[in-house]
C-alpha cells in the first residue's frame, strides 16, 4: 500500500462522523476469541438498566474492544498490508467504535440504589433545613426536632 493510501484510510478512522451509518460487526475476533458483537450490544441495549453483574461483563468487553481497536489501528498505521486489507481494518475499527459508542451510552446500573441514595440526600437536606428554620442548629439538639 502506498503512503498516501494509508493516510487516507487513517483519516477515515479518525473522522468525527465515521460511525454514522456504520454497522456493528456481526462477529469479531478479540484476543483470539470470536465474539458475536452485534448480538452482545443489542442484548445489552435492550435492557432499561444494566444489573451490576452485567456491568462487569460490559466493562470487560469495552476494555477488550478498546485494546483490539488500538491493535488494528496500529496495524493500519505500520503494518505491511494491502489496500484491501487496509479497507477491512478501517471497517472493523469503525464498527468497533460504533459498538463502543453504544456501550458507553448505557443508563444507570441500578435505579433502585440510585433512588434510595436520592431519598436519603433529600431527607438529610430537609432535616438540615428544619433545624436551621427552628433555630436548633447547635450540637446539643442533635437527634431532636
Amino acid at each position: 500500500m502506498k503512503e498516501y493510501e494509508r493516510k487516507q484510510l487513517l483519516e477515515r478512522v479518525e473522522r468525527e462522523g465515521a460511525t454514522v451509518g456504520a454497522d456493528i460487526p456481526e462477529t469479531i475476533d478479540v484476543q483470539g476469541e470470536s465474539i458475536d458483537l452485534r448480538e452482545f450490544v443489542f442484548e445489552i441495549k435492550r435492557r432499561d438498566t444494566v444489573p451490576s453483574g452485567e456491568r462487569d461483563r460490559v466493562d470487560r468487553a469495552k476494555k477488550n474492544l478498546r485494546r483490539e481497536r488500538l491493535q488494528r489501528k496500529q496495524l493500519l498505521e505500520e503494518g505491511d498490508i494491502t489496500r484491501a486489507e487496509g479497507e477491512e481494518l478501517v471497517n472493523a475499527v469503525v464498527g468497533i467504535d460504533r459498538a463502543l459508542n453504544a456501550l458507553q451510552n448505557l443508563g444507570p446500573t441500578d435505579l433502585e440504589r440510585e433512588e434510595q441514595a436520592q431519598e436519603a440526600a433529600d431527607r438529610k437536606r430537609w432535616m438540615s433545613f428544619l433545624k436551621q428554620a427552628l433555630g436548633r442548629d447547635d450540637a446539643s439538639s442533635r437527634g431532636r426536632l
